[in-house]
């Protein structure tokens, strides 16, 4: 198993956090690392650290946040999908160096955390996360969310991962076979993985399965923003691997079904 795959398995969604502030040199760190992330769309993603208390942010599921990172996007066609792909770049980095994350997009007060983060009529800010160190024990709140949602469980990939066919199961190498299990762990909205890839013609193209109720005009299509981690994870494993890839909008026109969206392909 990669050291990367480790990394990818072994993060969490955490909840519960020690009420230590972040240590300034992690806080650094992170602030110089975003200012360098990219996407395969070239749309910027903003981030912006917020003091807890300074500003008054708070959410429902959350005990002991100190600091919240806000990304904010310009409102154009593929920004849900490169946020999302940048937005993970951040929370697996921030992860390398022991610092908890969890993607909250609804379980807040959005007016108080759109108006810290300064977000203009252009911009849309689909997701937060507090920065933190992840607490010893988990509350019982985190707990029965966790267990509710499912979140230590993931689909098979049969269930994923098509060959030239929507619904007909993929049989990868040992390289690709790790990189489709670092897709497979993404972590997505209600833990629903919404995404599926179709290998066809030695190109992987990558769709949405749309479920109702994740579209709005202040977050967008949240689950394109979970495609946009789940091809994150996809570039990343290329990289690990020392291969390089190609993303293009591209639709091949596969049959797919009505509840699903053709977002882009990655070339090898």
């Amino acid at each position: 198993m990669s050291k990367l795959l480790e990394v990818i398995q072994g993060r969490k969604s955490f909840r519960t956090y020690d009420g230590i502030m972040l240590r300034e040199e992690h806080w650094r760190d992170l602030e110089e690392y975003v200012k360098e992330v990219k996407n395969p769309f070239d749309i910027p993603v903003e981030f912006v650290f917020l003091d807890a208390k300074e500003n008054g942010l708070s959410s429902p599921v959350l005990s002991g946040e100190q600091l919240y990172v806000a990304g904010k996007v310009e409102k154009r066609p593929y920004a849900d999908v490169a946020y999302g792909y940048s937005f993970e770049k951040m929370v697996i980095h921030a992860w390398k160096l022991g610092i908890g994350t969890v993607w909250i997009g609804g379980t807040m007060k959005r007016e108080t955390f759109e108006a810290a983060a300064k977000v203009q009529e252009w911009e849309m800010m689909p997701c937060v996360s507090p920065l933190g160190y992840p607490a010893k024990k988990k509350s019982v709140k985190e707990s029965v969310m966790r267990k509710g949602i499912g979140a230590d469980n993931r689909m098979t990939g049969d269930k994923l991962f098509f060959a030239e066919a929507w619904g007909q199961p993929l049989t990868a190498d040992d390289e690709m076979a790790e990189i489709l299990e670092m897709v497979r762990w993404a972590p997505s909205a209600v833990n629903k993985q919404p995404w599926r890839l179709i290998l066809k013609d030695g190109v992987y193209h990558f769709y949405e399965k749309k479920d109702k109720g994740y579209i709005s005009d202040a977050t967008g299509d949240l689950q394109k923003i979970d495609v946009g981690i789940a091809l994150c994870h996809f570039m990343m494993g290329l990289e690990d691997k020392g291969k390089q890839g190609d993303v293009e909008i591209q639709d091949p026109g596969i049959q797919i079904p009505g509840d699903a969206e053709y977002i882009c392909s990655v070339r090898i």
